[in-house]
Protein backbone atom coordinates (compact mmCIF):
# COMPACT_ATOMS: atom_id res chain seq x y z
CA UNK A 1 0.00 0.00 0.00
CA UNK A 2 1.21 3.48 -0.78
CA UNK A 3 2.16 5.84 2.10
CA UNK A 4 0.46 9.00 2.90
CA UNK A 5 3.10 11.29 1.75
CA UNK A 6 3.25 9.75 -1.80
CA UNK A 7 -0.08 9.82 -2.30
CA UNK A 8 -0.42 13.71 -0.84
CA UNK A 9 2.44 14.66 -4.15
CA UNK A 10 0.24 12.69 -6.66
CA UNK A 11 2.93 9.75 -7.31
CA UNK A 12 2.54 6.25 -7.20
CA UNK A 13 5.51 3.32 -6.96
CA UNK A 14 6.03 3.64 -10.53
CA UNK A 15 6.58 7.42 -11.13
CA UNK A 16 9.76 8.89 -11.20
CA UNK A 17 11.34 11.87 -10.09
CA UNK A 18 14.61 13.07 -11.61
CA UNK A 19 17.06 15.10 -9.39
CA UNK A 20 19.07 17.58 -11.41
CA UNK A 21 22.08 19.45 -9.14
CA UNK A 22 25.64 20.13 -8.95
CA UNK A 23 28.48 19.23 -6.50
CA UNK A 24 29.45 16.86 -4.07
CA UNK A 25 28.51 18.85 -1.12
CA UNK A 26 24.58 18.44 -2.26
CA UNK A 27 25.25 15.09 -3.02
CA UNK A 28 26.71 14.03 0.13
CA UNK A 29 24.44 15.69 2.94
CA UNK A 30 21.12 17.40 1.54
CA UNK A 31 20.32 14.99 -1.93
CA UNK A 32 21.30 12.08 -0.15
CA UNK A 33 19.18 13.31 2.82
CA UNK A 34 16.74 13.66 0.60
CA UNK A 35 16.64 10.79 -2.23
CA UNK A 36 17.20 8.31 1.50
CA UNK A 37 13.39 9.86 2.68
CA UNK A 38 11.80 9.69 -0.52
CA UNK A 39 12.65 6.15 -1.38
CA UNK A 40 12.01 4.92 2.18
CA UNK A 41 8.25 6.26 1.51
CA UNK A 42 8.67 4.45 -1.99
CA UNK A 43 9.09 7.20 -4.51
CA UNK A 44 11.17 6.23 -7.21
CA UNK A 45 14.02 8.94 -7.22
CA UNK A 46 16.65 8.65 -10.31
CA UNK A 47 19.95 11.00 -10.16
CA UNK A 48 23.18 10.79 -12.27
CA UNK A 49 24.86 8.61 -10.20
CA UNK A 50 22.78 5.67 -11.59
CA UNK A 51 25.08 6.40 -14.86
CA UNK A 52 28.59 4.97 -15.51
CA UNK A 53 30.86 8.36 -16.22
CA UNK A 54 31.16 8.80 -19.80
CA UNK A 55 27.47 8.19 -20.28
CA UNK A 56 26.16 10.28 -23.19
CA UNK A 57 23.86 13.20 -22.26
CA UNK A 58 21.15 11.64 -24.18
CA UNK A 59 20.57 9.22 -21.83
CA UNK A 60 19.90 11.39 -18.90
CA UNK A 61 17.34 13.35 -21.34
CA UNK A 62 15.42 9.99 -21.65
CA UNK A 63 15.51 9.68 -17.84
CA UNK A 64 13.96 13.38 -17.65
CA UNK A 65 11.53 12.12 -20.43
CA UNK A 66 10.53 9.06 -18.41
CA UNK A 67 10.35 11.16 -15.10
CA UNK A 68 6.85 12.50 -13.67
CA UNK A 69 8.73 15.39 -11.79
CA UNK A 70 12.08 16.90 -12.74
CA UNK A 71 13.34 18.92 -9.49
CA UNK A 72 16.33 21.35 -10.05
CA UNK A 73 18.62 21.55 -6.86
CA UNK A 74 20.51 25.20 -7.10
CA UNK A 75 23.50 25.95 -5.46
CA UNK A 76 26.29 28.59 -5.58
CA UNK A 77 28.07 26.62 -8.53
CA UNK A 78 25.05 24.88 -10.00
CA UNK A 79 25.60 27.31 -13.40
CA UNK A 80 29.47 26.33 -13.95
CA UNK A 81 28.27 23.28 -15.12
CA UNK A 82 27.20 22.65 -19.41
CA UNK A 83 25.99 19.68 -18.47
CA UNK A 84 23.20 20.67 -15.47
CA UNK A 85 22.79 23.66 -17.52
CA UNK A 86 21.51 21.20 -20.58
CA UNK A 87 19.91 18.89 -18.65
CA UNK A 88 17.74 22.03 -17.12
CA UNK A 89 16.60 22.99 -20.40
CA UNK A 90 15.32 19.67 -20.84
CA UNK A 91 13.89 20.14 -18.37
CA UNK A 92 12.09 23.34 -19.34
CA UNK A 93 11.20 21.41 -22.41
Amino acid sequence: MASSSILSIGLLPQDQVFINFRGDELRTSFVRRLTKAWKENGVNVFMDEHLNKGTPITKLFKKIEESRIALAIFSKRYSESKWCLDELVKINE
